[in-house]
């Protein structure tokens, strides 16, 4: 049976990573984000190791979820390309966003991820140079164009050399945290997402950008 055509939970948890098997962290979030029924995993890599997503299939998804979930490592200060490609594809024009597009209106959206430096890299005096909520814009706009509310990140920092016990307990909180959404206090407080018109003019039609 194909999976799409399991019921849809909640969730729709998108996983993005290279190579699992060099994953110390992401993988452990996956295996336990895959234990909660209400939740459907999609491991990009995966899934679609060709590049060719099945962005039909990626939709009714995405839309027959409340919380949709980016689980990835940080890799140059983003998220890996096949995230990025299926961010591409799959939020388009008219569908998530621009005149007509609302399928995504009043979800809300969760970055989870994982960076290779520590918190202390993410510094002004660090060698990354910027506190890591300054690499954070890109999620927050993508949500906002979307009318999705981008939820507070859960990050873990320093994944390569993180104790076991400091992965246990994340990807215990993790799991916690998945299996009481939306019951979260903080998202009693937090403001609905701003709205964000993107006029025709600015998404001219096919046939006007061939001819340019």
């Amino acid at each position: 049976m194909d999976e799409f055509a399991k019921p849809a939970p909640g969730v729709y948890l998108v996983a993005a990573h290279p190579n699992w098997g060099e994953s110390k962290v992401n993988r452990l979030l996956l295996a336990a984000a895959g234990q909660l029924p209400w939740v459907r995993v999609r491991d990009l890599y995966g899934s679609y190791p060709d590049y060719d997503i099945d962005v039909a299939a990626e939709q009714e998804a995405v839309a027959a979820a409340r919380l949709v979930v980016l689980l990835h490592p940080i890799q140059w200060y983003s998220m890996p390309a096949l995230l990025k490609l299926w961010l591409d594809e799959v939020l388009r024009y008219g569908w998530a966003y621009g005149p007509g597009g609302t399928a995504l209106q009043g979800k809300d959206l969760w970055l989870v991820a994982t960076t290779g430096g520590s918190e202390h890299s993410y510094h002004p005096q660090g060698y990354n140079r910027y506190f890591f909520d300054a690499f954070l814009p890109p999620y927050e706009q993508t949500a906002a164009l979307c009318g999705m509310r981008f939820l507070p990140p859960m990050v873990l920092h320093g994944a390569h050399t993180a104790p076991p016990g400091a992965i246990e307990a994340h990807v215990s909180t993790f799991g916690q945290r998945l299996g009481t959404y939306p019951d979260w206090p903080e998202l009693e407080d937090l403001p609905a997402c701003p709205a964000c018109d993107v006029p025709q003019s600015d998404r001219p039609a096919v046939h006007d950008q061939a001819s340019r």
